[in-house]
Formats: C-alpha cells, structure tokens, sequence
C-alpha cells in the first residue's frame, strides 16, 4: 500500500509539471514500431516535403508528393500510411499491415509497386512487423489521397525521381 502512494503522488506531480503519459509510451510494441519506422527510413517516401528538404511534420506518414519514375511501368508515389479511413490504412489490419510489408501483397491481392522496399522487409520477425504495424495505427489519422499511381503513358501530376538507365539519363538531359 506504501509503495502504491508514492507511485500515485510521483504521478500527479509529473502530470502537474506538465508530462502526459501516451498510449505509446506505454505500450512497449507500439516503441518498437517507431523505432523501425525511424531507422527504416518510411519517412522518406511517405512523408510529404521530405524529398525536397522540408518534411511536412503536420502530416508525417501521410503520403508523399514526389513519384518514382520506373521505365516502363509507370510513377508511383509513396501512399498515407497513417489510419485516415478514406486516403490512409485506416481499414487495414495490423496483420494486413504486416502482410503487406512483408510479401509485397496488399488486402485484394494487389501486388506493391517495385520501389516499396518489401523485400528486405521480409526479413522482419513477425512480432516487429506487427509492431511497426501498431505504430502505424497509433499514428494521428492524416487525410491525404496521393496521386497515381500513372501508367507509363500517363503525365504524372507531381515532382518524380525517375529510375533509369545511365544512357537514358544524359539523352533526358541534353536532348540527345
């Protein structure tokens, strides 16, 4: 019962001194998710901004606004990772999450675009997969649909980082 009172008044003085206690900080799965987002680098194709220097922290993991170009496939745009119901994977499952990142495989049966990097993150256990996925719908909900994906013969209708051959590079760039 002693310890339980000073566990109580250590409490109320950090809420009085203005600390909060998240969901996320308590739950040890939903760290480690952050964890893997941060060190995996998602933040670099789903976060709005960060490609031109200036990531859009209003809308973290909600959806990039620069395309990779693959010859003849197409531009895809990094997609809203956070639980926005309409424009994110608010509908998702974590274990559809973890699916996904995982086999290349989305709810439907779709397959991912060939820049999102699955297969390396096939190698994740299954308890970190689903972790990451915890993080991603803890996450504030961001509406924001991104464009494409656009065909190879479609304009794309933003920024892209176009992945080609060396030859194909030079002749973009001098006409030639």
């Amino acid at each position: 019962m002693h310890v339980m009172k000073w566990w109580k008044l250590g409490l109320s003085a950090m809420l009085l001194a203005g600390g909060t206690l998240s969901a996320q900080a308590a739950d040890p799965a939903i760290a480690r998710g952050e964890y893997l987002v941060r060190i995996g680098g998602c933040t670099d194709c789903h976060t709005p901004g960060h490609f031109m220097g200036h990531p859009d922290a209003a809308r973290f993991l909600g959806g990039s606004d620069v395309g990779f170009g693959i010859p003849g496939d197409g531009v895809f745009v990094g997609p809203n990772l956070t639980p926005d119901k309409e424009t994110g994977l608010g509908t998702w499952t974590e274990e559809e999450i973890a699916t996904a990142i995982t086999t290349g495989v989305v709810p439907g049966g779709r397959i991912l675009a060939p820049v999102m990097p699955w297969r390396g993150l096939s190698a994740l256990t299954k308890s970190d997969a689903l972790a990451l996925a915890a993080y991603l719908k803890s996450l504030p909900a961001v509406s924001n649909k991104v464009p494409g994906p656009f065909g190879p013969t479609q304009t794309p209708t933003v920024m892209v980082m176009s992945l080609q051959p060396g030859g194909a590079y030079m002749a973009a760039q001098t006409g030639k």
